[in-house]
């Protein structure tokens, strides 16, 4: 049982419908996640970095398969169910990148390098040394992908954190 009311999409009025209009444009549905967010600040704060993220250095299917290895790191059921969908209907992954993803690994290079650098992100608090940097660095990733590597783990740890704190209703397939 979800501890915090979602906001009705339906009857929102004010600021919660208009963030809620912006939620529904980019996912074409609200989730519960979001209306739950719809009752603070956070949502609009979750938006502006999502938005951001979604223009940045780090594609959709890497934001995904890092999505996947914080919640797992993070034992987010909500998140990982979510992030599984969107990993494979909106990134086209498949079973396997996914599950390898929960681990922070990639079949593919690039994706394996990003994947690394977000699990000693994670691992490590933000507290990651010269030896990350410089592997991650080695391997191709550019300081803007650095940057936006450390904002996609935080963007996950704080939904991971939400969805958990609020015990939200799981409304993706699980």
């Amino acid at each position: 049982m979800a501890r915090i009311n979602p906001v009705d999409y339906e009857t929102a009025g004010g600021q919660a419908k208009d963030l809620l209009d912006v939620v529904k444009s980019a996912l074409g549905a609200t989730p519960n996640m979001t209306t739950s967010m719809a009752r603070s600040a956070v949502l609009e704060g979750w938006l502006g970095l999502f938005g951001a993220l979604r223009k940045g250095a780090i594609g959709g299917a890497d934001g995904e398969r890092i999505a996947l290895g914080v919640a797992e790191a993070n034992e987010c059921s909500y998140c990982l169910s979510a992030h599984a969908y969107l990993a494979a209907n909106a990134a086209r992954l498949d079973a396997d990148e996914i599950e390898r993803a929960r681990r922070f690994d990639s079949s593919h290079a690039k994706s394996a390098a990003i994947l690394a650098f977000a699990a000693a992100v994670v691992e490590t608090k933000g507290a990651v040394n010269d030896d990350d940097i410089e592997a991650a660095r080695a391997a191709g990733l550019s300081d803007a992908e650095l940057g936006d590597i450390v904002g996609h783990v935080a963007i996950n740890v704080l939904t991971n954190y939400f969805n958990k704190a609020f015990e939200v209703d799981v409304d993706f397939p699980v």
